[in-house]
């Protein structure tokens, strides 16, 4: 059973953001009209995750992102050249085209890091299914994650990578 699932629908596409009622965690699932390994580069590569990931009011700084079994990353988030938000993890585990495991931080709300899983699955007619699901340490820090505007950014960020994707499709990209 699960409380407070919003789901996003754009064009064909469906975001599912759920949060458990017995357990301090957010589901979130999307389709993608896009091969699993494209999908994959787009989360690993880190010029392309900063043309997606987020709000469209929002970029990307990327100091560092070793999406490997044993790296890191760090990242800013600017709006008109001021920074706003600062973001940092440790990757745990790294499944090539199947999964990633790591810890997402948020240095304006220390006490809300979770520990992500992020499953890509293959699907018919080279369409990709992302499952991503986050674990935080209590409700009140899940709570806050949810009041962020994390369901803003994942939906204008998923949207994003939707067009993305698609230029990468095209001949000759």
């Amino acid at each position: 059973m699960t409380s407070n699932t919003n789901t996003r629908q754009t064009d064909e596409k469906t975001t599912v953001i759920e949060a458990d009622p017995d357990v301090p965690t957010v589901r979130i699932v999307r389709e993608f009209d896009a091969p699993r390994e494209l999908v994959w580069r787009a989360h690993v590569e880190p010029e392309l995750v900063a043309q997606w990931m987020g709000p469209h009011s929002i970029g990307m700084d990327i100091d560092v992102w070793d999406l490997r079994t044993g790296g890191e990353y760090r990242y800013t988030a600017t709006r008109d050249g001021e920074e706003v938000a600062h973001f940092y993890g440790a990757v745990h585990r790294v499944e090539e085209h199947e999964k990633i495991v790591q810890t997402f931080g948020f240095e304006e709300m220390p006490e809300a890091v979770s520990l992500d899983t992020l499953f890509f699955h293959e699907m018919p007619g080279g369409r990709t299914r992302l499952e991503a699901l986050s674990v935080v340490y209590d409700f009140e820090s899940r709570a806050g994650m949810l009041a962020s505007g994390m369901e803003v950014g994942v939906n204008e960020g998923y949207d994003a990578l939707d067009d993305l994707l698609a230029g990468l499709q095209e001949p000759g990209a």
